[in-house]
């Protein structure tokens, strides 16, 4: 009861927590993070009275107080627009321009050199334009990062002051947008063989090196994974990455496991909730499991391993350990393990390990299903 009690509860704060930050983004606040080149984040009161510039790893003390963005130091100002008239205007590219300023030992707002990647972020964010932008990425507990639409995004225009006009950034955006248009299959693999050629490998820091390419997480979404698109174009990394497609092959399998072990329990007449945060089942309100599943590793010797991560943190009653077979194909069997008996985080099988933990394996959940399984009880006469 207390941990489900405790889920609830971090489930409307976290809930709360979104509510806030969206307001006041809304509102014209900045929500952390660096200001970037060219920026810097003011300290004002609840009157929107200036307060205080702050430095690196400054924050504000008083709840009321807020921070916002402002132009920087005319140096870095000057430095930002000339990056825009040069891409704009020159038609020069991203890394043209990183070694440029580069060259004349301009350093970022780090100290470093620039990059390709740390002149396009400049090129594309709107906080230079005084828009204030938030949600454009999501990363749940336990879930993929995922990047969000622009109709999820929640902005508030004009909030800051510009830093460059809105007609040299809408250009830049459209210069961008131009170079990103949508590329056939074969338009793609056509230009990952001409790197290939010319640079004699690949990786993503290559890809993401060259302007006129797709950047290395378009092949990603497009082809599966980088390795995939590297065999459609018949290189070879040097390194065995099948693990790789072996945990996206597991990962596409789990919600048609979990699918199954729902409907099984339901079958025997209990209830199950599950919980898309933690991914932790709730059966017939009494008791809590999560499922595992272990692909299978082949030692050099030839013998099979499994290696299982237990979540200790929400400590589900039981968990449910699958394991997959020599080829990672096929479900081999299924491992019922209590958190009473099993206090590991981290667990490693191999293809027999006694009576102390077969003694929780099974061939199939029937097990499973009958401990989920309600029974009416006659009335005594």
């Amino acid at each position: 009861m207390k941990r489900a009690m405790a889920g609830e509860y971090s489930r409307e704060l976290s809930a709360k927590v979104f509510a806030g930050q969206c307001r006041l983004i809304g509102l014209g606040f900045r929500q952390g993070g660096s200001p970037g080149y060219g920026l810097r984040r003011q300290l004002i009161d609840e009157h929107r009275a200036p307060k205080a510039d702050l430095s690196r790893g400054e924050y504000k003390s008083l709840q009321t107080d807020r921070v916002i963005l402002k132009p920087g130091p005319p140096y870095e100002i000057g430095v930002v627009q000339r990056i825009y008239r040069c891409f704009v205007l020159q038609l020069k590219t991203e890394a043209e321009i990183a070694a440029m300023l580069n060259a004349e030992g301009i350093a970022n707002e780090f100290g470093r050199p620039w990059t390709r990647g740390t002149i396009h972020q400049i090129l594309t964010n709107e906080k230079y334009v005084g828009n204030n932008i938030y949600n454009r990425v999501s990363f749940k507990l336990k879930q993929k990062r995922v990047i969000n639409p622009p109709e999820m995004w929640i902005r508030a225009d004009h909030v800051f002051d510009a830093v460059i006009d809105s007609d040299f950034f809408l250009a830049a955006k459209r210069i961008i947008d131009e170079r990103s248009k949508q590329l056939t299959d074969e338009e793609m693999l056509e230009l990952l063989t001409t790197l290939l050629k010319h640079r004699g490998h690949l990786s993503g820091l290559v890809i993401d090196e060259v302007d006129e390419m797709p950047s290395s997480s378009v092949y990603r979404t497009r082809f599966g994974s980088l390795v995939r698109a590297y065999q459609l174009v018949g290189y070879d990394p040097g390194r065995d990455y099948r693990y790789i497609e072996t945990n996206r092959a597991l990962r596409t399998m789990f919600p048609e496991v979990l699918e199954k072990t729902l409907a099984g329990i339901r079958e025997g007449g209990g209830t199950v909730e599950f919980d898309e945060l933690t991914d932790i089942l709730t059966i017939n309100g009494e008791f809590t499991a999560s499922i595992v599943i272990a692909r299978c590793l082949h030692t050099q010797a030839g013998f099979l391993r499994w290696k299982l991560r237990l979540d200790t943190s929400l400590r589900p009653d039981i968990t449910i350990a699958i394991r997959m077979d020599g080829q990672n194909a096929e479900i081999l069997d299924y491992y019922l393990l209590p958190s009473i008996d099993i206090s590991k985080d981290r667990m490693r099988l191999a293809e027999e390990n006694g009576i102390y933990l077969d003694a929780y394996r099974f061939d199939d959940l029937d097990m499973f299903f009958g401990l989920s399984a309600r029974n009416e009880l006659g009335v005594a006469a």
